[in-house]
Order: C-alpha cells, then sequence, then structure tokens
C-alpha cells in the first residue's frame, strides 16, 4: 500500500461546516463539490447569483481539505505500523530474493511515510509557533528562488565601460555631468547559449495539498476573502477524534498595481512600468549587496541608494508580514496596510507566504499565464483549482495571449537598438553582435511589412497564418526559438531601455542619438498586454515586440497574424485561435479542476474549446456538470416571456439585414410604452451594439416615441466611457427611488443598456432597480469580422459536428450570443425576495436550439407567446399578485 494508491472510496459528507442553516441547493452544491474534488474531476458548476455560491465554494471544497488531511495522517499511521509488524515477523521461506524484494518495496514506502510525516510534523510546528507569536520564522531562507542576484560583468563589459566613457568624454564639452559608475548595466554581458536553466528549488513544502481560488478582479478576490472570513473556516475549526482544530493557511497573490506601497512607483501610469521599475530597484539592491561582500580593491562607488527599495530590502519585516498573512485569514487590504506598518513590501511577502499556504486566492493572470504562474511559485501538480466567473475564460486566455504592436513601435525600437549597436558594435563579442543584428533584421522587416501600401487599397485588416506571414515578411529563415530564448536570458529589452533613460538627460546636443531620444518623447502610446485602460508612453517598446514574437512562435500552427492598414495607425496583432494549448499544462498537473459560475450556459464552448482539446479522451471522461435551481420559487417570482410580435403585429425577427426597419424600431418602442403602463420602477433594455442603440434613439426621437415614452419613465442611456457609467447609473437609481417615494406621474425609468456592454455584467440591478428586463433580438457577433471568419473555419477543420450535425463553427457563433444573452438577462433577480419579468424579443427565442442554451432556472419557465396581448395580461396579473402579497 502507497501513499498514492492507498486512499479508499469515501462517502460524502451529508452536513457540512456553514455560518448558517444552508439552502437545500447549497448543500446539494457542497455535496457535488465535495464528491468531483475526491474523485479527480473536472466540474462545471453553475449557481445563480443569490444562491451564495461563494460561500458553497468554500465550506464544500475546505471541508474536503480538512477531511483530505486527516485521511492522509491515517494513511501514513497505517503504513508505518504495516512496517513496524512486517520488521517483527519473520517468513522463514527459502525464496530469500522474493522476501528481499518484498521488504525493498515496504522500506520504499515506509521511507516515504516517514518524510511525509516529518515534513507535517515540521510544518505544523512552527505554524503553531507563528500563531501563538512565540517566534518569527525566516521564511526567506525558504523562497531563494524569489530573488536573483546579477551575475557580475565579464573583462569584456569593465572595458567596454570604460571606453564608452572615454568616448562620451571626447564628443562633448568640459561642462557635461559624468555618466554613472552603474554604466555597466546597459551592456549585454557575454551570452552563452548553452547555459543551463535555473533549476527549481525543491521546496519540502510542494508536497503540501492546496486549493487555488482565482477569478477575475481584485475586487472579487477581496469579497471572496471576506466571505471566508465569516464561514466557520475564518478561524480554527474543531475536529472530531480529539484531533487539533484545523485552521486552514491563506495566500492571496495580487499585481504590484495592487500591493505595492512604494509611492515613486505607485504613481507610473501602468503596470508594466510599475513591474520595469519594481525590477530595476531589486537590480540595485542586489547589486548593492553584492558589492559590499567583495573585497575592498573591487568595491565602486555605491550610486544607487536613491534607487532601492526600502521595502523589498526590510527582510525582517518582510519575514514577520509573511508571518501574520500565513497566521491568519487576511485580506489584500489588510495585507497592504500591515505592509506599511512594517515597512516591508506585501507584494512579495505574499508571494513568499505561498510555499506555506494551503489556500491561495490568486487572479485570472497569475493562473492563466505559464511565466507568471511559474514566477509567483504557483506548483499545480495534485492540487486543486477553483475559477470562479469562468463564463468567459476562454476570452480571458485569447486576450492573454494576445499582442498588438503599431508601426510606430516598431520604428521606435529598431532606431533605438540602431544607436546601441552602434554605441558598442566594436567592442561586443560576436554572438552579442549576431544576435543584435539579428533583432534589427527582424524589426526592419516587420516595419517594412506594414509600411507598405495594400494590393487592396479597401481591405483595412488581412488575416494570415504564421508560416504565411513569415513567408510575406522574409522572415522564414530566422530561428525565433533561438532568438527568444537570447532575448530571455541576455534581457536586452531592459538594457536598451536602461539605455534610453540614460542617455536621455545626458545627450543634450544635436547628435543622432538626441535626436532619436527626443523622437520617442513624441511616441504613441498602445494599450498594454494587461488590458489597461491608461495611455502610456514607454521609453521602449521591445519589451512588447519580444511578447509579440514569443506568442507567434509557442503557437505557430493555431495562431494568425492580423495586419491592420489605417489612414491613423498601421499594426499587427497576434490572434490565438486555440486557448487550449495554453491550458493543456494546468489540466495534465491539477488533481481536480472546478469551474463556477453564475451562468455557464452554453458550456459546449468550454468542454470543446478548453477541456476536451487540450488533451484526449480521458480529460473528457473526467467532465462533470452540475447546475443548482435558484433559492427564489421561479413561479412565482420570475417571469420570462419570448415574444415573436410587437403590439402592432410587426413580427419580431432583429437580423442583421432586417434590424435597421424603421417598423421594426418603432415596434420596440411600442413595446416599451405598453410595459411602462404594468411594470412599475427600473427597465433595463439591452440592445445588440452601441451603433444600433443610437439609431434606435434617433429614430425614436424622429417618430415622437421617445417623447411618449419620457411621458411614463425618464430615459437613461449608456455612456460608452467607463468613468460615466457610475453617474449614469447614480442618476438612474435616485430617478427609481424619487418615483416610488413621492408618487410622480412617472412609473419609474428605462435604461437603455448594451450586450457585452458595461453594464452587461457585474452591475446589480436587484429589486426596483430591474424589475424588468428586456433583450431585443439574439446579440449574434458580426460574421464579416475576419478574426471570426478565421476562428470558424479553424473550428471546422480541427472539431467534429455535434450531434444534431451542426458545425463547431455553428456552434460556437451561437454559444457566443446565448453568453451575451445569459449574463445580461442575469443582472436580474440579485437575492431571494427579488422578482422580475424577463422579456425575449425575437421569433428565433421560440427555437429549441435556443430554449436549450438559456440557464435552466430560467428556460424551465419560460412562455412562448405569439399574441404580444397574452403578454400584457401575463404581465398585469404577475405584479398584481406581488402588490397583493
Amino acid at each position: 500500500m502507497s501513499l498514492e494508491n492507498a486512499v479508499e472510496k469515501h462517502f460524502v459528507p451529508q452536513t457540512f461546516p456553514f455560518p448558517f442553516e444552508p439552502y437545500g441547493i447549497q448543500v446539494d452544491f457542497m455535496k457535488n463539490l465535495y464528491e468531483a474534488i475526491e474523485n479527480r474531476k473536472i466540474g462545471i458548476f453553475e449557481s445563480p447569483t443569490g444562491t451564495g455560491k461563494s460561500l458553497s465554494l468554500i465550506c464544500g471544497s475546505l471541508t474536503w481539505l480538512r477531511d483530505h488531511e486527516i485521511r492522509e495522517d491515517k494513511i501514513i499511521q497505517e503504513l508505518l505500523e504495516t512496517q513496524k509488524q512486517a520488521s517483527e515477523t519473520s517468513s522463514g521461506e527459502v525464496d530469500w530474493i522474493q522476501e528481499f524484494a518484498a521488504k525493498q518495496s515496504v522500506q520504499s514506502e515506509t521511507n516515504e511515510a516517514k518524510k511525509e510525516s516529518e515534513r507535517r510534523k515540521i510544518r505544523r510546528k512552527n505554524l503553531e509557533a507563528i500563531r501563538c507569536n512565540k517566534e518569527t520564522f525566516d521564511f526567506s531562507t525558504k523562497t531563494k528562488r524569489f530573488k536573483r542576484k546579477r551575475k557580475n560583468s565579464n573583462d569584456e563589459t569593465l572595458d567596454l565601460i570604460e571606453k564608452a566613457k572615454k568616448e562620451m568624454e571626447k564628443t562633448e564639452n568640459e561642462s557635461s555631468p559624468s555618466i554613472d559608475e552603474d554604466l555597466e548595466d546597459l551592456v549585454l554581458v557575454d551570452y552563452e547559449s548553452n547555459d543551463e536553466e535555473e533549476t527549481k528549488q525543491d521546496d519540502e513544502d510542494s508536497h503540501m495539498t492546496r486549493i487555488y481560488f482565482c477569478s477575475r478582479t481584485h475586487s472579487q478576490l477581496s469579497q471572496f476573502v471576506q466571505e471566508l472570513q465569516k464561514s466557520p473556516f475564518g478561524g480554527a475549526l474543531p475536529v472530531e477524534d480529539g484531533r487539533e482544530p484545523f485552521q486552514v493557511t491563506m495566500a492571496t497573490l495580487g499585481s504590484r498595481n495592487t500591493l505595492c506601497i512604494n509611492e515613486s512607483v505607485r504613481k507610473l501610469k501602468s503596470l508594466q512600468l510599475i513591474n520595469d521599475r519594481c525590477l530595476e530597484m531589486q537590480k540595485n539592491s542586489n547589486k548593492k549587496d553584492i558589492s559590499q561582500t567583495d573585497p575592498p580593491k573591487r568595491r565602486k562607488r555605491s550610486t544607487v541608494a536613491t534607487t532601492t527599495c526600502s521595502y523589498y530590502n526590510n527582510h525582517k519585516g518582510a519575514s514577520q508580514l509573511t508571518n501574520q498573512i500565513v497566521a491568519q485569514v487576511t485580506d489584500i487590504e489588510e495585507v497592504v496596510k500591515q505592509g506599511k506598518a512594517l515597512g516591508a513590501c506585501p507584494y512579495y511577502a505574499s508571494r513568499r507566504a505561498v510555499p506555506f499556504s494551503q489556500l491561495v486566492v490568486l487572479p485570472y493572470q497569475s493562473l492563466l499565464h505559464r511565466a507568471t504562474r511559474e514566477a509567483s511559485g504557483i506548483e499545480l501538480k495534485d492540487s486543486v483549482l477553483i475559477v470562479d466567473e469562468a463564463h468567459n475564460l476562454i476570452e480571458a486566455v485569447n486576450s492573454m495571449h494576445s499582442v498588438k504592436v503599431t508601426l510606430k513601435q516598431l520604428n521606435q525600437s529598431h532606431n533605438q537598438l540602431l544607436q546601441y549597436r552602434q554605441k558598442f558594435s566594436k567592442r561586443l563579442k560576436a554572438k552579442n553582435l549576431f544576435y543584435v543584428k539579428q533583432l534589427l533584421f527582424v524589426l526592419k522587416h516587420l516595419r517594412d511589412f506594414i509600411d507598405t501600401k495594400p494590393e487592396n487599397p479597401s481591405t483595412t485588416e488581412n488575416l494570415l497564418t504564421i508560416n504565411d506571414f513569415l513567408f510575406q515578411t522574409s522572415l522564414d529563415n530566422v530561428n525565433f526559438f533561438k532568438l527568444m530564448k537570447y532575448c530571455r536570458r541576455s534581457g536586452i529589452a531592459k538594457k536598451l531601455s536602461g539605455f534610453v533613460e540614460k542617455f536621455e538627460d545626458f545627450v543634450e546636443k544635436k547628435s543622432s542619438l538626441s535626436t532619436f531620444l527626443e523622437d520617442t518623447k513624441q511616441t504613441s502610446s498602445f494599450e498594454p498586454i494587461t488590458n489597461s485602460n491608461h495611455n502610456v508612453t514607454m521609453r521602449s517598446p521591445l519589451m512588447h515586440i519580444e511578447s509579440f514574437l514569443a506568442a507567434m512562435t509557442s503557437s505557430s500552427v493555431t495562431g494568425r497574424v492580423a495586419m491592420t492598414i489605417g489612414d491613423v495607425e498601421r499594426s499587427l496583432r497576434f490572434l490565438l485561435l486555440n486557448p487550449s494549448d495554453h491550458f493543456k499544462d494546468i489540466l495534465d498537473n491539477c488533481r481536480s479542476l472546478i469551474f463556477a459560475g453564475g451562468t455557464m450556459q452554453p458550456s459546449s464552448c468550454l468542454i470543446d474549446q478548453l477541456l476536451a482539446q487540450a488533451g484526449n479522451s480521458h480529460h473528457r471522461s473526467r467532465i462533470v456538470e452540475f447546475s443548482c435551481g435558484h433559492v427564489i420559487d421561479g413561479a412565482k417570482q420570475l417571469l420570462p416571456l419570448a415574444l415573436s410580435s410587437g403590439p402592432s403585429g410587426e413580427i419580431f425577427e432583429f437580423t442583421y439585414e432586417k434590424r435597421g426597419n424603421p417598423k421594426l424600431i418603432d415596434e420596440i418602442g411600442r413595446t416599451l410604452l405598453n410595459v411602462s403602463n404594468l411594470v412599475p420602477g427600473g427597465i433595463v433594455c439591452f440592445l445588440p451594439s452601441y451603433e444600433y442603440e443610437a439609431v434606435v434613439y434617433k429614430r425614436w426621437t424622429e417618430s415622437g416615441i421617445l417623447l411618449k415614452l419620457e411621458a411614463k419613465k425618464k430615459i437613461f442611456r449608456e455612456p460608452k466611457k467607463s468613468d460615466e457609467l457610475q453617474q449614469v447609473l447614480n442618476q438612474y437609481s435616485k430617478c427609481i427611488e424619487r418615483t416610488n417615494l413621492t408618487g410622480s406621474s412617472l412609473t419609474g425609468a428605462i435604461l437603455l443598456s448594451v450586450v457585452g456592454g458595461k453594464m452587461s455584467e457585474g452591475i446589480n440591478f436587484s429589486d426596483w432597480l430591474g424589475r424588468c428586463v428586456v433583450m431585443v433580438g439574439l446579440p449574434y457577433p458580426n460574421l464579416h469580422s475576419p478574426e471570426l471568419k478565421e476562428k470558424i473555419n479553424y473550428l471546422n477543420k480541427n472539431m467534429r459536428n455535434d450531434i444534431s450535425g451542426r458545425t463547431a463553427g455553428q456552434v460556437h457563433y451561437e454559444d457566443l450570443c446565448m453568453k451575451a444573452v445569459n449574463q445580461s438577462i442575469g443582472r436580474a433577480i440579485r437575492h431571494r425576495n427579488d422578482y422580475s419579468c424577463v422579456l425575449l424579443l425575437d421569433k428565433r427565442y421560440h427555437k429549441h436550439s435556443v430554449e436549450s442554451k438559456l440557464p435552466k432556472w430560467i428556460s424551465e419557465h419560460l412562455q412562448k407567446l405569439n399574441q404580444f396581448g397574452k403578454a400584457c395580461v401575463e404581465i398585469r396579473k404577475f405584479f398584481k399578485d406581488k402588490k397583493i402579497s
């Protein structure tokens, strides 16, 4: 019996620790979750908003973790006892070879059990000491992988620095300021392509079973931790059989943008710049450490005091902060507050707490991006991974690995690197010079490719396979794997950025270098890979271009390059068609993977594109689905109606070709007029796009329908700008509140929103804010989009048709639409006592293929009506009953 094979079939508990008496659907959720984790399944769990999904995830998964730890302890003790009994008995058999082999096998298992037993004892002892404030455990001794020391510069570098200084002195006036002593950091050290990769530390705590919980935003993660603190698992949980109480250890990972407390770094506008400055300060700290340990004759005058980070250098404070994180369940805001009090870096203290944490809370980026995952010390082997808000996981993976570079960025990088080579080329050794020239060659050909006139002037976007793109840019003979390896190991992008920063202030005369540096101040801004909305000018965009080349290299078969030629911008964008390429490693290593969300339907896209494609039939066989009902009484608190026509009998069919018909647009207005007479409070009306919303609003203004609507309910429109969103929501809410209190002639307000916009996801239209949700048409994406066409073609070629004979591309196209519909109509009914009416305006909602992709708690009550009069009867009765009750 081994540790791996000793687990026997266990019964799923019927009760779970919970802060209050759970709903029946919550108990069902937790039981199914427990069973999925125990049986190493891939679970897709749907729990509508208002059903307590977060608490169910917390209590179900941590109950399993508690029981799993108890079972593992029991197995270890049984193995040790078995060995003890075996050593006390002698077989007396003649076949000594067989006896020896049996003893060796038992001994191996026993040694493994002893090691694991010892690890557990040490871990519990350390945690006990920390929680009792008996001592401060020095975590820095076990987290060396988080501190990278800069290699000493070789003789070529030192010689190059001295000669570079002399050359600058000759070309500048006597009054010119001197160059910093640490100019050596700008120069590429001798590159050896056969350097061994840095080996990973085998931390004793990597054997710990962990649960990773990830979600999209830091606010969602913060809400999760707050729910955890309120749960029985927020402190010590009593355990039966006289065992020690179970208390989970937890760490929350976040970006530097969230956790950094160094104000000089936080004031930078983009996450990319914040990351670069932090790493630069680390490097200076490490250089300072090295210089202090060098022999006196080799020490240089220190010039890094002003560019190091005191929070990063406070090792004692960092250990204390890591202790505090591990000792109790701590929210990310509390970690920042404690970090400020101790003068220690919360970002690195949180990362150092990961190896000692049973529960790790982290954003999508830290999990889905392999380099970030490895840098954060995340070990997925035999762990449990819970992905919340997983309905848009495919889009998140695609977005994370899609990169855009502009013509201006290519020009800027080429000019900078050219100046760098001209300054140092005569003194660089052959291998460095070879790769710098190769990078220049690549940048020039990329630049020239998008700087030429297209063959077809009417074509603004063209998609190419990676092979076609490399052939057309004459880069098909470049070994990008070796080039990317060189960029990664040499850190040339950081060197170039430092070079630009150094000489920007030093060179003031009219030289080619100063001219190009002046140009960099005018460089265009771009949206960073982190999806930040800040427009930022980077000193050197080479690192961003490296990301483009790396993405292209890692997904040469399943990627495409989109070339955009326009009057305002010319760019290249890498598109990922198969997200499973970047998810396979996660699937292969995790013990169990749980996808959770308020609306997971349709789940076919997640299964086919992310799970089944990432592996083989083995992963498909692991998939289980669970969808719990709503806490509301659907028959009494929900009225979903699919209408095929409006008040005047106009058929609702909002296809792309028909939806611009003025008669159809007027019919939407007449529908809202009738509904406004029946529905109190707020009506949220979702339209397919911002452009169509503008067309509808203009038509209603011209036809006079808008004036009639405003006599019933005040009209609000979703803004395109994010910073205006909250103001509109506040005005909408106050308007409804006033009409409820004052008995105004107005019956509430109408909010015109956009599917896929800012209000279709994450906004809470509970109670009077959303007594009715209207969905106009089926918001299918633009089928003429080159990107969507390529995606559909790829799916049709690489995936099977479904059981009804529809191609994978058709299914994907429908799924995109229905996911948007489900997210939008899910804005209503946010708690147990809420109620709402949902109107689906399009005859296509009567189709079974469409109805089947609605959430179950809606589809099981859906009424399909062909006459608008019947709809009015149902709506009047629904709200009359609410007034009586």
